[in-house]
């Protein structure tokens, strides 16, 4: 009994001290040691390029630490519906970053696209099947991992096969073919990439920039610009976040030219000249919906084809001579249906508008031109501004 007192006694001696031991204030010009966390929720896809991102930000901002969320970009939407903290949200798709302004916790005017990406199919690197070409992906027996459909990857996926189905050179069930060969659906790029270097599926579909991070762990199957999607990456702050001004410098700076070449060495494709020389928006357009040819057009594709020169008023500017593609026949091109009534034209920002295809059949010189820096746009002169979409990355026809 006398021992276990004498502890007690020790311990309350010792708590004393401690409650009475003064706290060191910092002496007059000492830096002060508060951190400043940024929260950024991050696709999947963007995990390796944004550390190094994150990690320079932070080397230039003193006292900020960046903790990254990466996960599919239809998780990270709904988590933002959940209220989750947060502070920058990037997405794989506009799709996704629409779904978390919906929430309204997201400031409408600060999205951006920052990167961009396109589709490969990669095998593990011993490619067990023999896998070679596109066609490959209908032999019996392959199995193919995929991403499930509400992740962005995999809904680039589902719009290959529709194309490569409206296309028909890959042959006739080549769609119903290949997704047959699905044994798993997962829930980001990440997981579809681990899965096909680990060996345990013959191919799976993946970005480019995925590529990048495994090198020598797969091999590849190029997928053309004609069967391909360009993938858009928008960045937005979020309205509630208590750190606005810092949010807002990283965004910029992933805009930036320091950004945008970690972007490009991960194997993204910029949105800036300043990185790699591409101009804005100077990406193929694709051409979707009720349409018999879907595809993707470059501004050499569009050039290709028969010219018309028109006259219209650029905003804020005197009336001028335009030259391009009449929209009339690149309908022809794609061969609108029938139950179609309106096209949406979609810039790499993700600002759309919707115009009916009365509309834009009753003016003869509506067109598409390439611009000075090669970014595609539409002119429709009875229309200007507003239906004026400049860096046009996406035509649906609905």
């Amino acid at each position: 009994m006398h021992r276990l007192f004498h502890k007690l006694l020790l311990l309350v001696v010792s708590l004393v001290m401690l409650g009475c031991t003064p706290i060191a204030a910092p002496s007059q010009g000492e830096a002060s040691t508060a951190t400043t966390t940024l929260n950024v929720v991050a696709a999947a896809s963007l995990a390796d390029a944004f550390k190094d991102i994150g990690a320079a930000f932070a080397d230039g901002h003193p006292g900020t630490e960046v903790i990254f969320n990466f996960a599919g970009s239809n998780q990270l939407a709904t988590q933002i519906g959940e209220g989750a903290p947060a502070d920058v949200f990037t997405s794989a798709n506009v799709t996704q970053m629409n779904v978390g302004i919906k929430t309204g916790r997201i400031l409408t005017d600060t999205q951006r696209t920052f990167a961009r990406n396109r589709l490969v199919v990669v095998t593990p690197s011993d490619n067990p099947a023999g896998l070679t070409g596109l066609q490959d992906l209908a032999t019996p027996g392959v199995k193919i991992v995929f991403a499930a459909k509400e992740a962005p990857v995999g809904q680039y996926s589902l719009d290959f096969l529709d194309k490569a189905k409206a296309d028909g050179s890959l042959g006739a069930g080549y769609k119903d073919a290949v997704i047959a060969k699905g044994v798993s659906y997962e829930e980001n790029v990440r997981a579809v990439l681990t899965k096909v270097a680990l060996g345990e599926a013959d191919a799976g579909v993946v970005y480019t920039s995925d590529v990048v991070t495994v090198e020598g762990e797969v091999g590849q199957i190029e997928i053309p610009d004609n069967l391909n999607t360009i993938a858009n990456y928008p960045i937005a702050r979020l309205s509630d976040s208590p750190h606005l001004e810092l949010a807002q410098q990283l965004m910029d700076y992933v805009l930036a030219p320091e950004g945008q070449q970690v972007l490009v060495e991960y194997g993204f494709i910029p949105t800036t000249g300043d990185a790699s020389g591409a101009a804005p928006g100077a990406v193929p357009v694709e051409v979707t919906g009720l349409v018999n040819n879907p595809g993707a057009f470059s501004a050499d594709d569009l050039a290709a084809m028969e010219q018309a020169t028109i006259k219209a008023t650029d905003p804020g500017a005197t009336e001028q001579d335009y030259t391009g593609d009449l929209l009339s026949t690149l309908w022809e091109t794609v061969g609108v249906q029938a139950e179609a009534t309106s096209v949406v034209f979609t810039n790499g920002d993700g600002y759309s508008q919707e115009v009916t295809l009365e509309e834009l059949n009753a003016d003869p010189n509506a067109i598409i031109v390439t611009d000075d820096g090669g970014a595609l746009r539409n002119i429709i002169p009875t229309m200007m501004p507003r239906y004026w979409v400049k860096g046009l990355v996406s035509i649906e026809v609905k």
